[in-house]
């Protein structure tokens, strides 16, 4: 999935208006598993200026990149952070594991030739879904459009659940963004 949508069902699945710090938790639990591409790649096209086929195309698939992303994409990392949660009954840190863990069984579904090894530190093995979220030869004319419904639809609820202004438009940038991202996906690839 696109990180909004990641963004936008964290929030929807674990936000609570009246406590705006597990909020805060469900959206960097969300984010969390893509913020070392975020840095690795921004560090690599900006301050390097690598070229974005070389970041993408053979960095991304590299033994010392799939080692970080082994970390911040392990389902027992996150497991542990949710247990942990549950255990001492801290809403912001289950809405923290929890969201974490969400984006990761989605990206597990759908990330065709481009997933990451969720299973670490048992096994470095990464599971190659049938279908993608942004690879139109892998069923992303279905997927994104589902997707960008899930995503909206989360959109709603969060409506629903915030009743001020300043939560409702920030999660309608997020779902805006969600849209052109997702439309970009379709376009270009």
């Amino acid at each position: 999935m696109n990180t909004p949508a990641h963004l936008l069902l964290g929030a929807a699945a674990f936000g609570d208006p009246e406590r705006r710090h597990t909020t805060t938790a469900a959206i960097i639990g969300a984010l969390a598993p893509d913020m070392s591409l975020y840095l690795m790649a921004g560090v690599a096209l900006i301050v390097l200026q690598i070229p974005p086929q070389v970041v993408f195309d053979e960095l991304y698939f590299s033994d010392a990149w799939q080692h970080v992303f082994a970390i911040d994409n392990s389902v027992f990392v996150w497991g542990v952070v949710l247990a942990f949660g549950l255990w001492r009954r801290t809403p912001w840190i289950v809405a923290l594991g929890g969201a974490a863990l969400i984006h990761l069984v989605t990206d597990f579904a759908l990330h065709h030739d481009d997933g990451r090894p969720h299973f670490w530190p048992l096994s470095n093995w990464i599971f190659e879904s049938p279908i993608s979220y942004w690879d139109s030869r892998n069923g992303a004319r279905i997927v994104a459009p589902l997707e960008a419904l899930l995503a909206a639809a989360c959109y709603v609820v969060l409506w629903r659940r915030y009743e001020t202004w300043a939560p409702r438009l920030g999660f309608g940038v997020v779902l805006g963004a969600e849209l052109f991202v997702m439309r970009n996906w379709l376009v270009f690839f």
